[in-house]
């Protein structure tokens, strides 16, 4: 059933509260606080189409814009930062070898960086609650709903996937037989439903330094693997870039399941496509920051930061650490084939450790891989709630789901992300595990849609500013880079990924047809949810001169300029006081860059 409100009243709101196109700063500080402090019936007939983060419904139904700068930047990278990084890289490696992982991290990097900008350009026009809204103003109604209920499936799943790979995770201390991981899974969850209910400000500054502590960590090994690579190690031995040679840089193709050997360019072809589908899952999860945009204070600062900084993230978290690792860690050492789970001992970082022959590192690292896997795990319930008020608000869910609590908590959408995370105790049976994994391989494609859904509303955006007379370059807060090109070139390859994902099933004698259809079945969903829409409620592509560029951007405009004067005035007192290099300037110059 899809839930939307016809009421033609919403239509006359929206006409009359339509602003113009060019607003100019506010004459007085009287006008601007009656702009911020909009919240007329007018609004509450417009919220189905839009709903900024500037204002949002009626007492009981508001999230809190309780989330800095930092918060957000932090949760940024917090998103990207997890198991696929420090664990799945070690599959990637024995398939293709170094020099394919690293270019096709490399490669995946890029479409992320372009994903995140053309993010950010289109947030900073007008803050949305989640992709349904971007979708239903700049491109197609029908197509938000798609992208809101995508994306929420993928979030209702992942939670309970995290707290599986926490068990897991202490089992590397604990075997199962002495403790069952049901205890881990209940200690865990009791812990992340705690930190969410307790409001905005308590998760984003948990968030902050759980990601902090991700940050030290994969800078140490960073320059761990330097070290060792150089020579640095207890063995002294010089690897440099010995095993880009034997075995090589780029191998050909295996498959142990099914006996499969491609040999030759064919092979090595197949190989790096391969490692391109591995790559893209590890940088998945990058975007979700987007759900942050509603609680966060003066989004014009915070979104361009988090941003731009994705781009030296990239290359220096996952750059540096794929090609550090290749250097490392041969792609035929017997540890990493035969590594198999989610905790230490499948990391090719921990093989590194384990090959320089230094002692007790590894429980250092599965502690670390303990630590991503709750910090996912925590910003995964977050963006299941806040995904669920945004589709509430808009009206694409029940109008309950937008119920807060006295801290802006959306508490029904977190009771639903609790009653999913109930599905990890599947695992306390090996049998029922093995349905688990093939129901997450069901929502792994979720990411990737969003991924295309993003880079799709932002050629709408474009093309709309083109056809109503907008100048990018004049008239937007923040613009991504090398456009239109980009984004048409990252869109292709997004499109390529899901068309290839599982195309190793169709390769050689035998036919796994469980991993076929548990891949590619959330497509047909999509399609459904898209295209069942459009024929019930008859929307249409929004045509580049029908897209509404303007309502309630004077909203977002005057709540810009008053938190720049709240901004201004603390840092002039700050000065008057003499304290003008206080911690929020050494944050800001030192650190801000990569915390």
């Amino acid at each position: 059933m899809f839930f939307k409100s016809n009421n033609k009243s919403e239509e006359d709101g929206e006409q009359s509260i339509h602003s113009e196109k060019n607003i100019g700063s506010f004459s007085n500080d009287d006008e601007l606080k009656s702009v911020v402090s909009r919240h007329t019936a007018d609004y509450d007939l417009y919220v189905a189409k839009s709903n900024p983060s500037a204002i949002n419904q009626a007492e009981g139904h508001k999230l809190r814009q309780a989330l800095d700068s930092r918060h957000v930047s932090m949760i940024a990278l917090g998103g990207a930062l997890g198991t696929g990084l420090l664990i799945g890289t070690g599959s990637a490696l024995k398939t293709a070898g170094p020099g394919a992982i690293l270019v096709a991290y490399g490669a995946i990097g890029f479409v992320v960086y372009i994903v995140m900008t053309a993010l950010g350009e289109i947030a900073c026009w007008v803050p949305l609650n989640g992709f349904a809204n971007y979708g239903k103003r700049y491109c197609d109604e029908a197509l938000g709903f798609a992208c809101g209920y995508t994306y929420l499936i993928k979030y209702l799943i992942l939670p309970a996937n995290q707290l599986t790979a926490g068990a897991l995770t202490m089992q590397y201390w604990i075997d199962r037989d002495r403790v069952n991981p049901g205890v881990w899974i209940t200690v865990f969850l009791v812990v992340i439903m705690v930190i969410n209910f307790l409001g905005v400000r308590f998760f984003g500054e948990i968030e902050f330094w759980l990601s902090s502590l991700k940050v030290v960590t994969c800078l140490g090994l960073i320059i761990l693997l330097w070290v060792i690579a150089l020579g640095g190690g207890p063995t002294h031995d010089r690897i440099g870039f010995r095993f880009w040679n034997d075995p090589g840089a780029f191998l050909h193709y295996t498959d142990s399941s099914k006996d499969l050997y491609i040999g030759g360019s064919t092979g090595r072809f197949v190989s790096f496509v391969a490692v391109l589908v591995t790559a893209v899952f590890a940088y998945l999860g990058t975007e979700l920051v987007a759900i942050t945009f509603s609680e966060t204070r003066n989004p014009r600062r915070a979104i361009p930061k988090a941003v731009k900084l994705t781009l030296y993230r990239i290359l220096v978290f996952y750059v540096l650490s794929i090609l550090f690792v290749g250097m490392c860690v041969s792609a035929k050492d017997p540890l990493l084939l035969g590594a198999s789970g989610t905790n230490a001992g499948a990391s090719p970082f921990v093989i590194a450790i384990k090959n320089a022959k230094i002692d007790g590192l590894d429980h250092v690292i599965n502690a670390c891989i303990l630590l991503f896997v709750m910090s996912a795990a925590n910003s995964d319930v977050y963006v299941c709630s806040r995904a669920l008020y945004s589709l509430a608000a808009d009206g694409y869910a029940p109008k309950f789901f937008t119920k807060t609590n006295k801290l802006g908590v959306p508490y029904y959408g977190l009771v639903v992300s609790f009653l999913f995370c109930l599905l990890a105790y599947m695992n306390v049976s090996s049998g029922s595990a093995q349905v688990f994994e093939y129901f997450v391989n069901v929502v792994s494609l979720t990411g990737l849609i969003a991924w295309t859904c993003i880079l799709t509303f932002h050629i709408g955006f474009m093309r709309a500013l083109k056809a109503q007379g907008f100048d990018r370059n004049k008239d937007t807060v923040y613009r991504s880079p090398l456009q239109p090109y980009a984004t048409y070139v990252s869109l292709g390859v997004c499109v390529l990924v899901i068309l290839i994902k599982n195309f190793t099933v169709f390769l050689g004698d035998s036919f796994t047809y469980k991993n076929f259809i548990t891949g590619y079945i959330i497509l047909p969903v999509f399609f459904i949810c898209y295209f069942g829409y459009k024929f019930f409620y008859k929307t249409k592509w929004l045509s580049p001169t029908e897209v509404d560029l303007d309502t309630f951007r004077d909203v977002i405009d005057a709540e810009f300029e008053q938190y720049e004067a709240e901004d201004a005035e603390r840092k002039a007192v700050r000065e008057a006081e003499g304290k003008k290099y206080d911690k929020e300037w050494f944050y800001e110059k030192f650190l801000g860059w990569i915390f």
